[in-house]
């Protein structure tokens, strides 16, 4: 299995979730799960680098008067993001599945 960082697979989440989706509104979805701010540099960073591994693909959309003009890049999913985000769910349920809850005996403040 491919190594992914846990915020690769927040945002890759995000956008399996959505058929296409800006980086604002990525921030904003990531924000509302996790109830913490993130940066748009932030996401940038991590779509580059996701596009480069050929999990994410993109393109720019049409301009909007309410960007003067401007142009949003639009980001969504391949099928290799979809496969890598599914097998490493599939991992971390069979771990949990083995997760007991500890004994308070064993908890030292």
């Amino acid at each position: 299995m491919e190594s992914i960082g846990s915020l690769e697979e927040i945002v890759l989440m995000i956008l399996l979730r959505n058929e296409k989706i800006n980086s604002v509104d990525i921030a904003k979805e990531y924000e509302d799960a996790l109830s913490k701010n993130i940066s748009i540099p932030a996401i940038h960073v991590v779509l580059k680098r996701m596009e480069k591994k050929g999990w994410v693909k993109s393109k720019f959309g049409e301009p909007t008067a309410e960007r003067g003009g401007r142009r949003k890049r639009i980001y969504w999913a391949t099928t290799t993001a979809y496969q890598i985000v599914s097998e490493l769910n599939d991992v971390k349920v069979r771990l949990w599945n083995g997760v007991t809850k500890p004994s308070l005996e064993y908890v030292q403040v």
